[in-house]
């Protein structure tokens, strides 16, 4: 009785070690991905002979051009996004000091203690020195094709889309959101992601390239509770 539910407990902690192999990493953009489904249609309007029928999905003002503007439409984001930081310290300090008195002859009169005895000399220095410096360089470039899923009070689009690849047993995601100003979308419907507010882009791989990549969970217990 009691090995077998040694076993099962041993069963148990191997699968919770397991599970705790991979752990994820935090996302960075959050929230939908894409706009909500839309809403039932509306009866079709009567047939008047007009033109412009305000009650047809996809209908816009014949004095509007065909940029995104409302819940649903597209907006290709061009990413070129590059950024660039060095910075650079250095500290060298010197202090020195040094003292000394000296007694060649003394009046007979006076204690031989006061000789050249009392001789002294003292000398002191202190320097310190240190340098550090960092760099970070990064750049990413691509296309992405987002959905408009809000419009703002002000006129102003979020946007959000995420495209995903998969190559034999490894896969690949890119998503992105942000905020979108309509005066800066271009004829095409497309904007740099240098233009978008509150911007997040997310590069994530799954598959074996990515476990590789991994820690293992033994390696990072001993090293969390590891005091070196």
């Amino acid at each position: 009785m009691w090995s077998s539910l040694y076993r099962v407990l041993l069963i148990a902690v191997v699968s919770l070690l397991g599970a705790c192999a991979m752990v994820p990493p935090e996302p960075v953009v959050v929230g939908p991905l894409t706009a909500p489904p839309p809403a039932p249609m509306p009866p079709q309007a009567v047939a008047n002979g007009s033109i412009y029928q305000p009650t047809a999905y996809g209908n816009y003002p014949l004095f509007e051009d065909r940029r995104p503007r409302n819940i649903g439409d597209i907006v290709t984001i061009m990413i070129q996004e590059k950024t660039n930081a060095a910075k650079s310290v250095s500290t060298n300090t010197d202090r020195s000091s040094e003292a000394g008195m000296g007694i060649g002859l003394s009046p007979a009169i006076l204690p031989g203690d006061l000789g050249s005895r009392q001789n002294f000399e003292a000398g002191g220095n202190n320097s310190s020195k240190g340098t550090g410096s960092s760099r970070a360089d990064n750049m990413f470039s691509g296309t992405l094709t987002t959905t408009v899923i809000g419009v703002m009070p002000n006129g102003n689009l979020q946007v959000a889309g995420e495209k995903q690849i998969a190559i034999n047993r490894g896969s690949e995601y890119i998503r992105f959101s942000g905020v979108v100003d309509p005066r800066s979308i271009s004829g095409s419907g497309t904007v740099s992601s240098t233009l978008v507010a509150d911007a997040r882009i997310e590069y994530r791989s799954r598959g074996v390239m990515d476990e590789v990549q991994t820690m293992g969970w033994l390696q990072r217990f001993f090293l969390n509770i590891s005091p070196f």
